[in-house]
């Protein structure tokens, strides 16, 4: 596989994983309203209204669970692709794609910086509930996941826009 095709790989597996943690984002969001408002009526002794929320915040954990897991090992093998290429070998007509990389890693980790903020907008909601059974444990792991991802795919792309940068050459600075 050449550079250019490993490029163009791990920058659409890139746009999934930000596509994955918007979407998961704004499901979180979601549930966190519904919580803030199950919270409230617990604490002026209102019957809850939503029956449900226990059951969509637990299926919502697994199936991001999953998704991530269905994500990771083609990460896994495109990073590894990645990393049998030698820097020689990122040439200069890469510049422009490896850019795009490191431009799609940036969009990710903002992502991810959003997705984050609205994981510990819920913990800071849900420390205060205790009525259900929730898989909050499960929650936690797929943010850890996808803030790890977000580093090792954010540093390679810095790497590999590095290393095309090298190959340039010096006369083509300006």
């Amino acid at each position: 596989m050449n550079a250019e095709k490993i490029l163009s790989d791990l920058s659409s597996h890139a746009d999934a994983l930000r596509t994955l943690v918007l979407n998961a984002c704004e499901e979180l969001g979601t549930l966190q309203k519904r919580l803030e408002q199950i919270v409230q009526q617990l604490r002026k002794n209102i019957e809850v209204r939503d029956q449900n929320f226990a059951t969509d915040f637990n299926s919502f954990c697994h199936k991001l669970r999953q998704q991530l897991d269905q994500w990771e090992p083609e990460w896994t093998q495109k990073r590894a692709t990645a990393r049998e290429v030698k820097p020689a070998q990122w040439s200069a007509e890469l510049v422009l794609a490896a850019k795009g990389l490191n431009s799609q890693a940036r969009a990710l980790s903002r992502a991810n910086d959003e997705f984050t903020t609205a994981y510990s907008a819920f913990i800071r909601t849900y420390k205060n509930f205790t009525a259900a059974k929730l898989n909050v444990f499960l929650l936690t792991s797929c943010q850890t996941d996808a803030e790890n991802w977000t580093s090792k795919i954010l540093f390679l792309a810095r790497e590999i826009t590095k290393y095309t940068e090298k190959n340039r050459g010096r006369y083509v600075r300006g």
